[in-house]
Protein backbone atom coordinates (compact mmCIF):
# COMPACT_ATOMS: atom_id res chain seq x y z
CA UNK A 1 0.00 0.00 0.00
CA UNK A 2 1.58 3.10 -0.80
CA UNK A 3 1.40 5.77 1.63
CA UNK A 4 -0.89 8.50 2.30
CA UNK A 5 0.29 12.08 2.64
CA UNK A 6 -0.76 14.60 5.28
CA UNK A 7 0.51 18.08 5.01
CA UNK A 8 0.65 19.59 8.71
CA UNK A 9 2.69 20.05 11.17
CA UNK A 10 3.38 17.78 13.91
CA UNK A 11 1.84 20.00 16.93
CA UNK A 12 -1.11 21.06 15.08
CA UNK A 13 -3.89 19.96 16.42
CA UNK A 14 -5.60 19.40 13.55
CA UNK A 15 -2.91 17.51 11.81
CA UNK A 16 -2.88 15.27 15.10
CA UNK A 17 -6.47 14.10 14.38
CA UNK A 18 -5.72 13.00 10.98
CA UNK A 19 -2.15 11.01 12.01
CA UNK A 20 -4.00 9.23 15.13
CA UNK A 21 -7.13 7.88 12.83
CA UNK A 22 -4.03 7.19 10.05
CA UNK A 23 -2.48 5.06 13.82
CA UNK A 24 -5.94 3.55 14.34
CA UNK A 25 -6.54 2.50 11.33
CA UNK A 26 -2.67 1.15 10.63
CA UNK A 27 -2.69 3.45 7.44
CA UNK A 28 0.72 4.34 6.02
CA UNK A 29 1.34 7.61 5.76
CA UNK A 30 3.88 10.36 5.17
CA UNK A 31 3.97 13.69 6.63
CA UNK A 32 4.66 17.11 4.76
CA UNK A 33 5.86 19.86 6.93
CA UNK A 34 4.29 23.05 6.07
CA UNK A 35 5.66 25.63 8.12
CA UNK A 36 2.76 28.30 9.41
CA UNK A 37 6.17 30.76 11.01
CA UNK A 38 7.30 30.89 7.44
CA UNK A 39 3.92 31.19 5.75
CA UNK A 40 4.50 28.01 3.61
CA UNK A 41 0.28 27.73 4.15
CA UNK A 42 -0.46 30.67 2.09
CA UNK A 43 2.04 29.53 -1.08
CA UNK A 44 0.48 28.83 -4.32
CA UNK A 45 0.96 25.02 -4.15
CA UNK A 46 -0.32 24.58 -0.50
CA UNK A 47 -3.41 26.69 -1.68
CA UNK A 48 -4.17 24.46 -4.34
CA UNK A 49 -4.36 21.55 -1.98
CA UNK A 50 -6.14 23.55 0.95
CA UNK A 51 -7.54 26.87 -0.29
CA UNK A 52 -8.29 28.72 2.79
CA UNK A 53 -4.64 28.35 3.76
CA UNK A 54 -4.90 26.01 6.44
CA UNK A 55 -3.79 22.61 7.88
CA UNK A 56 -4.18 19.75 7.33
CA UNK A 57 -4.37 18.57 3.71
CA UNK A 58 -4.42 15.28 2.70
CA UNK A 59 -3.90 13.32 -0.40
CA UNK A 60 -4.56 9.59 -1.20
CA UNK A 61 -3.37 9.10 -4.85
CA UNK A 62 -5.63 11.26 -6.89
CA UNK A 63 -8.13 12.40 -3.98
CA UNK A 64 -7.93 15.38 -2.07
CA UNK A 65 -9.06 15.98 1.12
CA UNK A 66 -9.03 18.99 3.41
CA UNK A 67 -10.43 19.51 6.93
CA UNK A 68 -9.42 17.57 9.77
CA UNK A 69 -12.66 15.89 10.61
CA UNK A 70 -13.74 15.09 6.84
CA UNK A 71 -10.10 13.79 6.31
CA UNK A 72 -10.89 10.97 9.51
CA UNK A 73 -13.99 10.22 7.87
CA UNK A 74 -12.32 9.43 4.43
CA UNK A 75 -9.91 7.50 6.01
CA UNK A 76 -12.24 5.50 8.50
CA UNK A 77 -14.48 4.73 5.47
CA UNK A 78 -12.08 3.65 3.16
CA UNK A 79 -9.99 1.48 5.38
CA UNK A 80 -13.19 0.81 7.20
CA UNK A 81 -12.24 -3.65 7.66
CA UNK A 82 -8.97 -2.94 9.07
CA UNK A 83 -7.48 -1.07 12.30
CA UNK A 84 -10.07 -0.05 14.59
CA UNK A 85 -13.53 0.28 14.00
CA UNK A 86 -14.09 4.17 14.29
CA UNK A 87 -17.54 4.62 13.20
CA UNK A 88 -19.55 2.74 14.82
CA UNK A 89 -21.07 -1.43 13.94
CA UNK A 90 -24.71 -0.45 14.18
CA UNK A 91 -26.97 2.76 13.33
CA UNK A 92 -27.67 3.70 16.50
CA UNK A 93 -23.66 3.24 17.18
CA UNK A 94 -22.83 5.28 14.35
CA UNK A 95 -25.63 7.90 14.90
CA UNK A 96 -23.94 8.21 18.23
CA UNK A 97 -20.71 8.92 16.98
CA UNK A 98 -21.83 11.06 14.27
CA UNK A 99 -23.57 13.56 17.26
CA UNK A 100 -20.80 13.22 19.51
CA UNK A 101 -18.26 14.66 16.41
CA UNK A 102 -20.64 17.10 16.08
CA UNK A 103 -20.75 17.84 19.88
CA UNK A 104 -17.20 18.12 19.80
CA UNK A 105 -17.26 20.68 16.94
CA UNK A 106 -19.37 22.73 18.06
CA UNK A 107 -19.77 22.78 21.83
CA UNK A 108 -17.02 21.20 23.04
CA UNK A 109 -13.83 22.18 20.97
CA UNK A 110 -14.38 26.57 20.83
CA UNK A 111 -14.05 27.27 24.78
CA UNK A 112 -11.29 24.76 24.87
CA UNK A 113 -9.68 25.94 21.65
CA UNK A 114 -9.78 29.68 23.15
CA UNK A 115 -7.94 28.58 26.36
CA UNK A 116 -5.37 26.39 24.60
CA UNK A 117 -4.64 29.29 22.06
CA UNK A 118 -3.85 31.92 25.69
CA UNK A 119 -2.44 29.01 27.71
CA UNK A 120 -0.58 27.31 25.30
CA UNK A 121 0.59 28.80 21.99
CA UNK A 122 0.39 32.65 22.26
CA UNK A 123 3.30 32.15 25.18
CA UNK A 124 5.09 29.93 22.78
CA UNK A 125 5.40 32.70 20.28
CA UNK A 126 6.15 35.57 23.39
CA UNK A 127 3.07 36.80 23.49
CA UNK A 128 0.86 37.46 26.99
CA UNK A 129 -1.82 35.21 28.43
CA UNK A 130 -5.09 37.01 28.65
CA UNK A 131 -6.56 35.60 31.72
CA UNK A 132 -10.00 37.38 31.79
CA UNK A 133 -10.60 35.68 28.25
CA UNK A 134 -9.55 32.13 30.02
CA UNK A 135 -11.41 32.80 32.94
CA UNK A 136 -14.49 33.16 30.65
CA UNK A 137 -13.90 30.62 28.43
CA UNK A 138 -13.71 28.02 31.47
CA UNK A 139 -17.36 29.19 32.39
CA UNK A 140 -18.21 28.01 29.30
CA UNK A 141 -16.46 24.78 29.11
CA UNK A 142 -17.50 23.70 32.64
CA UNK A 143 -20.99 23.72 31.36
CA UNK A 144 -20.38 21.53 28.33
CA UNK A 145 -17.82 19.14 31.07
CA UNK A 146 -20.79 19.01 32.78
CA UNK A 147 -23.47 17.67 30.09
CA UNK A 148 -19.89 14.86 29.26
CA UNK A 149 -20.24 13.93 32.58
CA UNK A 150 -23.32 12.98 33.05
CA UNK A 151 -23.27 11.28 29.38
CA UNK A 152 -20.07 9.11 30.69
CA UNK A 153 -21.82 8.19 33.85
CA UNK A 154 -22.59 4.79 32.20
CA UNK A 155 -20.86 4.66 29.52
CA UNK A 156 -17.26 4.32 28.92
CA UNK A 157 -16.92 6.26 25.76
CA UNK A 158 -19.11 8.35 24.09
CA UNK A 159 -20.64 6.20 21.45
CA UNK A 160 -21.29 3.66 24.44
CA UNK A 161 -18.51 0.83 25.29
CA UNK A 162 -16.18 1.22 22.08
CA UNK A 163 -13.73 4.18 20.94
CA UNK A 164 -14.68 5.42 17.84
CA UNK A 165 -13.94 8.79 15.88
CA UNK A 166 -16.14 11.07 18.90
CA UNK A 167 -13.57 10.04 21.44
CA UNK A 168 -10.28 10.15 19.07
CA UNK A 169 -11.31 13.68 18.01
CA UNK A 170 -11.13 15.08 21.51
CA UNK A 171 -8.03 14.08 22.13
CA UNK A 172 -5.51 17.06 20.37
CA UNK A 173 -6.79 20.00 22.13
CA UNK A 174 -7.71 17.94 25.51
CA UNK A 175 -4.07 16.78 25.62
CA UNK A 176 -2.76 20.65 25.22
CA UNK A 177 -5.07 21.41 27.89
CA UNK A 178 -4.61 19.12 30.93
CA UNK A 179 -0.43 18.74 30.22
CA UNK A 180 0.51 22.09 29.01
CA UNK A 181 -2.67 24.54 30.15
CA UNK A 182 -3.19 23.93 33.22
CA UNK A 183 -6.39 22.02 32.77
CA UNK A 184 -6.17 19.03 35.06
CA UNK A 185 -8.13 20.24 37.64
CA UNK A 186 -10.69 21.28 35.75
CA UNK A 187 -11.05 17.77 34.29
CA UNK A 188 -10.82 15.95 37.61
CA UNK A 189 -13.71 17.75 38.90
CA UNK A 190 -16.08 15.65 36.23
CA UNK A 191 -14.81 12.22 37.45
CA UNK A 192 -17.01 10.36 34.66
CA UNK A 193 -15.03 12.94 32.23
CA UNK A 194 -11.44 12.31 34.21
CA UNK A 195 -12.02 8.34 33.69
CA UNK A 196 -12.73 8.71 30.18
CA UNK A 197 -9.71 10.93 29.53
CA UNK A 198 -7.52 8.38 31.29
CA UNK A 199 -9.15 5.86 28.73
CA UNK A 200 -8.47 7.36 25.74
CA UNK A 201 -5.50 9.32 26.42
CA UNK A 202 -3.61 5.88 26.86
CA UNK A 203 -3.65 4.46 23.61
CA UNK A 204 -0.68 3.63 21.89
CA UNK A 205 -1.97 5.28 18.94
CA UNK A 206 -2.25 8.87 21.21
CA UNK A 207 1.06 8.14 22.78
CA UNK A 208 3.02 7.90 19.64
CA UNK A 209 1.51 11.09 18.14
CA UNK A 210 1.88 13.14 21.24
CA UNK A 211 5.13 12.04 21.75
CA UNK A 212 5.73 13.50 18.15
CA UNK A 213 6.50 17.12 20.03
Amino acid sequence: MAPVTIYGMNMSTCTRRVITTLEEKSVPYEVVTVDLSKGAHKQPDHLARQPFGQIPAFEDGDVKVFESRAIARYISNKWASQGTDLLGKTAAEKALTDTWVEVEAQNYNPPLSTIVAQKVFLPMYGQQTDEKVVAQETEKLEKVLAVYDAHLADKEYLNGSSFSAADLSHLAYTDYYVNKGGGEAVLKKYPNVWAWWQRISSRPSWQKVSAMY
